[in-house]
This record gives structure tokens, sequence and C-alpha cells, in this order.
């Protein structure tokens, strides 16, 4: 099957895996028009087609401000118990409608504290969310598991307050940790304890890296934090000249360390030039652990069927590259091997062999 003859409806039903999802940023229009009205939150308009059409335009204006604002009035519907356990039920049926069949879900708990709930109070609730929105989807004959990341925000003190409840709930839904936030002028080393604390517990961690900053964050988020994965990671693109692998990206092909790639997203930030160009493509054909994900489903106005139809139409990606990245997702998943490897012999591969 060439790349041209993949219909969009073929692509929505293929088996999908996310890693790099944002709770705060995937949210349903009309249900961000709706709780603002219940909480009194002023947004730049109150119909949803027109929103979903303002948080586009805002993430591609170049604006860091604007972009920023597209969150203030997400995190702003996310701080009751209300909001949280409706917001993380949707997010687990938007993806099951998706054909996503395993996500891991982020987001940093001490940005929904502004209602009074505390940072465990957030964790529990979300949890309870997601659990609802996989009993939903599993009801309507859709299977669907979602693993939570907690993050830690790089350029605020909680950070290790925030891997401590990673620690305490990994058991509980909880499969790993992140921190995320401004990446230029925070290196993650500033946050070694938390690292360290994390890998004295066994509990795997990804890091932002390779996005807004180039190799030495990369470097620095694998060789001295530990990470297990790398969120983004398009500059690593920086230490490959001519096809000839750097020492750096060489470490990260050879010991198969995931790279979280979004594409819309980095074309948003600046990172790439085109879904052509996007280091995806070159980084998967070099050998590279790469995987696709859509960041901030809201934000960037995308679903991993659009990621997927994008590179498709625009990258000459067929259904067997898709099923690569797909495969390679859940053999990095915050799972333990055999549940990780069920997904692929049960669920993915089949459904990819459905399509070819």
């Amino acid at each position: 099957m060439t790349a041209t003859r993949i219909d969009t409806e073929t692509l929505r039903r293929l088996p999908k895996a996310v890693l790099h999802d944002h709770l705060d940023g995937g949210l349903r229009p009309a249900t961000v028009v709706e709780l603002a009205a219940a909480v009194g939150h002023t947004l730049p308009t109150t119909d949803p087609d027109e929103l979903a059409a303002w948080y586009f335009e805002a993430a591609n204006s170049g604006d860091l401000v604007r972009y920023i604002a597209t969150f203030e009035h997400t995190l702003a519907v996310m701080q009751t118990r209300e909001g949280l356990l409706r917001t993380a039920e949707e997010y687990v049926l938007d993806l099951a409608a998706d054909g996503v069949v395993y996500a891991e879900v982020r987001y940093a708990p001490e940005l929904n504290v502004r209602g009074g709930l505390t940072m465990k109070e957030v964790v529990e609730t979300v949890q309870e969310g997601l659990a609802a929105g996989m009993a939903k989807a599993a009801a309507a004959g859709t299977q669907v598991r979602v693993g939570t990341l907690l993050c830690g925000m790089r350029m605020f003190d909680r950070v290790r307050e925030a891997a401590d409840l990673a620690v305490a709930y990994r058991d509980a839904g909880v499969v790993g940790f992140d921190i995320a936030g401004a990446e230029d002028g925070f290196p993650p080393a500033e946050h070694l304890d938390a690292f360290e604390h994390l890998r004295r517990e066994n509990v795997p961690f990804t890091i932002h890296a390779g996005e807004a900053h180039g190799l030495p964050s990369i470097h620095q988020a694998l060789q001295v934090c530990g990470a297990q994965r790398i969120g983004h990671g398009v500059r690593l693109t920086e230490d490959i000249v001519d096809g000839k692998l750097g020492r750096l990206a060489s470490w990260v092909r050879d010991r198969r360390i995931a790279l979280e790639m979004c594409p819309t997203s980095n074309l948003q930030t600046g990172c790439a030039t085109s879904i052509a160009e996007h280091p995806i493509t070159a980084l998967k054909d070099l050998g590279f652990r790469v995987t696709l994900n859509t960041d901030n489903r809201l934000v960037s106005g995308t679903t991993m069927t659009r990621e997927m139809s994008l590179l498709v139409e625009e990258a000459g990606w067929g259904v067997e590259d898709l099923r690569t990245v797909t495969v390679n997702a859940l053999k990095s998943a915050f799972l333990p091997f055999d549940e990780r490897n069920a997904l692929i012999e049960d669920v993915v591969l089949p459904g990819y062999a459905a399509a070819l």
C-alpha cells in the first residue's frame, strides 16, 4: 500500500500509542466553555468552534505570551474536583475514539492547586477520572489503557514534591515522572535530587530536552540525570552531520533511548520548518527509536490520526512506518515488559496486519 492510498478512516482505526501528551493541553473546547462559565472565568470567546480556532491561531502566532495564555485558560477550569474529573475522563474517551490503545498522560499537580486542592488530592482526582474514562471506553467496546506521568515544573521549587508523589502512587496508575516548563535557562540537573530519588525507588522518568535548548540539554538529561526517554529531542540532529553520528547521537541510538517527537507542536515552537523536513523521518531512517506524539491536542489542533496523516501526505510515510513508531512507543512505555509485549503482539501487530 502506498502512502497516498491510506485514507483517514484507515488511519483512525490503526492502533496507536502516545507517550507525550499533556492533560492541560488537550481539553475539549466545549468543556472549557462550560467549566469556565461554572467557575466565572472569562474566555476570549464562548463559542467552542471559535475557541478552538483561537487556540490554534495563538499557538501559531509566534508570540510566546499568546501561546502561554492558552494554558492559562485550560488551567483555570482545572482547579476543582469536578473540573479535573471531567477533563480526565474525556481525555481517555477522546483517545479511544482516535484509535489509541495505550497512552501516557502527563501533567503537573502543582498547577492545579489554586482552588484549594492539595497536590495529593489532585493526583487522586485525576486518577479517578482516568479510571472512569477507561471503564466507559471498555463498556463501549474500545479498550484503552492510560498511565500517568507526574510532572514537576523545572522553573519552580516543587519538583521533589512531585517526584515523591510519583513514588507514592506508582502502584495506583502513576507510571513515571517528567519535568516540564521553560527548558532554556532551567537545566534538568538543578533537580538532581529528585531524579536520584526516583532512581533509588525504581521509578522511570523522561525529561523534556532538545526542544528549546540543544545538545547540552539532552546530554545532561541522559548522562547526569539518568532519563530513560527524551521529550522531543529534535535538536539531536545537531550531532549528526552528513549521516555520521556524533558521540551523543550514537549513545541515544545504540541504547534505544526513545525520542518522544511531536511534529505539529515542533512546527509551532520553531523546532522544525515543515512536516516534510521534520527530523522524525530522518531519525527513523537512521534507526533511532522515534515515537509519534501529539503534545497538546487542543493547543495544536491535532490528534494522533492527524499527525499520522500529515506524515503520510507530506513526508511519504506508509503503514509500515506508522507501525514502526507505534511499536517503538510500546517498547519504551513505562510498563512491565510482559504487558508491553502483549499490547504489541495481541493488539498492535494484528491491527496493522489488517491494514496492509
